[in-house]
């Protein structure tokens, strides 16, 4: 059986986000401008919803996008339930 896509609200995934490093540094509207500096001084910048509510396929894009910086493997645990 394949794993399930978690019903994680947008507090949650900030979370998780924060876990990995990245902090809030803006917020227009209903969205949060998530970044982290790496050593080499790269920047990541990641977008995220702010929703009481959030839909599977935004938070399977939210997942998508933070697959470029952080390897699938650590995110999968986060993100889908066994």
């Amino acid at each position: 059986m394949s794993p399930k896509l978690r019903r994680l609200t947008s507090r949650e995934i900030l979370r998780v986000l924060h876990g990995f490093g990245f902090d809030m540094i803006a917020q227009k509207g209903s969205h949060a401008k998530l970044c982290r500096e790496l050593t080499s001084g790269e920047r990541q910048i990641l977008t995220v919803p702010i929703q009481r509510e959030m839909a599977a396929g935004t938070i399977l894009a939210i997942y998508r996008q933070a697959r470029r910086f952080i390897p699938e493997s650590d995110l999968q645990r986060h993100f889908y339930s066994d």
